[in-house]
């Protein structure tokens, strides 16, 4: 299959999907960078405490609103 053959057939698997099966794969995603920009946040600053991760992860968040 090539690439192009493969991303329509996972478009039309979501156009089967009901709205709250898309949203939990969005909610899914959502986490899933979360995790990552935490795990980078702390690679980049071992030293931070959990609180301070969060807090970092929020400013980031909020930035890419900013764009």
């Amino acid at each position: 299959m090539t690439p192009e053959a493969a991303l329509e057939a996972q478009i039309e698997r979501y156009r089967q999907m009901t709205g709250d099966e898309r949203l939990v794969i969005a909610l899914r995603l959502h986490e899933l960078a979360c995790a990552v920009a935490r795990d980078g946040i702390c690679a980049a600053e071992p030293g931070l405490g959990s609180e301070e991760v969060e807090a970092r992860l929020q400013e980031r968040i909020r930035l890419s609103y900013e764009k």
